[in-house]
């Protein structure tokens, strides 16, 4: 299996690539700020061929280029539908001061969709690029939030965790749309209750496992207890 990361923009959020092997389909999951072209380069290195996009919730440093990288390949996006307002309107996912740079930059929206969005729930698999993805609604950070799984050659689970956990932290939950208690239960679910060997791919930052965040992660520990 090939997976390949990219931090993209300002805020650092990571892009990744991943395909069963180089050299044939690939997904590309949260195509953030200034990642276009950084993934043009990228994909064919490895010559990859993108059939997808996955989305792991709808803040603008994750989806930034989505429409972009989609509508020019003519693959869909795929997204919760709790998070699509965000596409349109994403100063309304995060604090006033934030916003108001955003609606600067971007103007008073609202802004468009990519062209083909499919919409996504959890507690199902999608069949892409020659790989089985698990999807799992994973909310607290938004409403709409999920977290992509898929089991690599060694049978090793990875998770593509977006900003639900971090390296020794959790995702935010004070900006509009955030909820201490339903990440709390999303910690619980989709992190603990997974097997300690899982990969976890977090949207900002180095990669973890679930053993290591359980032993060493602060908000993970009092949770455990």
């Amino acid at each position: 299996m090939l997976i390949a990361a990219l931090p993209t923009g300002p805020l650092q959020a990571n892009c990744y690539v991943l395909a069963p092997s180089a050299g044939g389909e690939c997904v590309i999951v949260d195509p953030g700020q200034e990642a276009a072209g950084p993934l043009d380069k990228m994909l064919a290195e490895h010559d990859l061929t993108p059939t997808a996009v996955l989305l792991t919730h709808g803040h603008f440093d994750h989806v930034w280029s989505a429409a972009e990288v989609a509508d020019r390949r003519g693959i869909p996006v795929h997204l919760h539908p709790e998070d699509r307002n965000l596409l349109t309107e994403p100063a309304a996912g995060v604090e006033p001061t934030l916003a108001a740079q955003l609606s600067a930059l971007l103007g008073p929206g609202p802004h468009t969709e990519p062209a083909d969005l499919v919409e996504i729930t959890g507690g199902r698999s999608l069949a892409l690029a020659g790989m089985e993805i698990g999807v799992e609604h994973t909310p607290g950070h938004t409403p709409g939030s999920v977290v992509y799984t898929v089991t690599a050659e060694d049978g090793t689970p990875v998770m593509f965790a977006g900003d639900l956990v971090f390296a020794g932290s959790i995702g935010r939950t004070d900006f509009p749309g955030g909820d201490h208690e339903a990440m709390l239960s999303s910690l619980t679910d989709a992190v603990l209750g997974r097997s300690d060997r899982t990969q976890i791919l977090p949207g900002h930052g180095p990669g973890t496992t679930v053993e290591r965040e359980r032993a060493t992660n602060p908000y993970l520990r009092d949770l455990a207890r």
